[in-house]
């Protein structure tokens, strides 16, 4: 419920959500998703049975998908009939949905192997028995794209009266590819799924092909594509399938840039080394600067800039070669990192740059107990104590932490990754966490220790001083 929700946020138009027959289960949750009020269309899957289709029009769905195979491999050995008798059981279930007065969309499964005479057949029956739509499903993703281009022209062409729709499997990495040619080839719809999911090696990706059409093609589509990012995070925490940093456009790489001829150019003018079609603001996406051993002077400097430092020239060489030093060693800069290279270099303690001091942490926690910290600090030279619970000790620490701020400094945590450093029950942790204030300003600090609540502690404190240093010297 909480995906179909955030697709119909996102805007799309018809969300499949499920096949109900195939479980209780699996009905329960179509026909949730049907009765909760959604602008987008739901959609339930069904064989041309009429058990499946039934149990999809109980589940009250607006639209009813069916299909059948229509390739000689999959007739052989899946359903075995002729195919006059696929035909006929075709146009019966598309008669059945319309009867019934739901929208219906017909499949010819492995069309992409179907023989194109029996394709345009069967596609021609169901049109004169009143189907709405029609899609071309290359189910084992052994389409080209040209190849594919030519499949759906030759089925526009002959067919006139209806919505043209393609369904792109990645065996072969071309889902995306294929659908963008169907739609040059004149498909008006495309099945897509968040983050490339599907069976086998996934689906074409929705994101990836929504900004293709409409940044490289020009073409409108319902989606508010400022919720991407915001979709494909969700799906990735709910489905525990992790993004790849470099997955175009919703991954954290998509706009960062650590080339030194990368950063110059992008920090004079975006669309040198970016698109320009296509920004971060388009997707809910930020731009990021990464510090490492390809980084540019041109790039310090801007970081420096922005966290209120002035360095001299000799100052920012020097900076930039412990940077890179940094980055031989594999590590990327975070802003705590950099903040202590430029106070060594320039030889002063940033002002305020310890607005939180810790004094002391306590933890209780047990199997009866609930999990409580208690956080000693020094908040702009006052000494504060908050307890706090959370899930655990890691999170009741943080919480209290960030209890001792003042009412008008106000931080959330975008970001917030444990690693073992080394093995072994004593591992030393090492804790990532980003912190970000109302005005979207971002700051990230990292700390390292076998107590991963101190680590937590040390690594929030630490950020919770980086933006407050940023913010006092943007004032000055």
């Amino acid at each position: 419920m909480i995906i179909a929700r955030q697709l119909d946020k996102l805007g799309v138009n018809v969300i499949e959500a499920g096949f109900p027959i195939s479980s209780k289960g699996d009905f329960e949750s179509v026909k949730q998703i049907a009765h909760d009020g959604l602008s987008s269309k739901v959609c339930g899957l069904s064989r041309i049975i009429m058990k499946d289709i039934n149990a999809s029009l109980d589940a009250d769905v607006d639209m009813v998908h069916v299909f059948v195979s229509t390739s000689d491999i999959q007739i052989a050995h899946t359903i075995k009939k002729t195919h006059d008798e696929i035909v006929a059981d075709s146009i019966w279930a598309v008669e059945y949905v319309k009867d019934h007065g739901r929208i219906c969309l017909f499949s010819a499964m492995d069309a992409t192997r179907t023989s194109p005479a029996f394709l345009l057949k069967i596609f021609k029956a169901v049109e004169q028995a009143g189907v709405d739509i029609i899609n071309i499903p290359d189910t084992v993703g052994v389409a080209s794209p040209s190849a594919f281009y030519r499949l759906v022209k030759d089925v526009c062409d002959h067919t006139h009266n209806m919505m043209v729709d393609v369904h792109c499997h990645n065996d072969f990495g071309l889902a995306v590819a294929n659908s963008l040619c169907a739609f040059e080839a004149g498909a008006r719809e495309v099945q897509v799924c968040v983050n490339g999911l599907g069976e086998r090696a996934g689906n074409a990706n929705l994101a990836e092909t929504v900004m293709s059409l409409h940044s490289i093609f020009g073409a409108k589509t319902d989606i508010r594509t400022e919720y991407l990012v915001e979709t494909a995070r969700l799906v990735e925490r709910l489905t525990e399938v992790k993004l790849a940093i470099t997955a175009p456009i919703v991954g954290d790489n998509a706009f960062s840039h650590e080339s030194g001829i990368h950063s110059h150019g992008v920090l004079e003018r975006s669309d040198t080394f970016e698109p320009g079609i296509m920004t971060p603001e388009m997707v809910g996406h930020k731009r990021r600067i990464i510090l490492g051993k390809h980084t540019g002077k041109h790039a310090v400097r801007n970081a420096l800039d922005e966290a209120g430092y002035r360095p001299t020239e000799d100052h920012l060489i020097e900076i930039l070669d412990r940077i890179k030093e940094l980055g031989d060693k594999g590590k990327q800069v975070i802003d705590a990192d950099l903040q202590a290279i430029a106070d060594v270099v320039i030889g002063e303690v940033a002002k305020g740059s310890q607005a939180v001091v810790l004094k002391e942490v306590s933890v209780m926690t047990g199997n009866i107990i609930t999990p409580t910290a208690t956080v000693k600090a020094l908040v702009r030279g006052n000494e504060r104590v908050l307890a706090n619970t959370g899930v655990g000790p890691v999170d009741a620490a943080v919480k209290a932490v960030q209890g001792l701020l003042d009412s008008d400094t106000s931080i959330h945590i975008w970001d917030f990754r444990i690693e073992a450093i080394s093995g072994g029950s004593d591992a030393l942790a090492d804790v990532v966490i980003g912190v970000e204030d109302d005005l979207g300003r971002k700051v990230s600090a990292r700390a390292a220790r076998p107590d991963i609540v101190m680590a937590s502690v040390e690594a929030l404190i630490s950020a919770i001083n980086r933006l407050i240093l940023l913010e006092e010297k943007k004032v000055e």
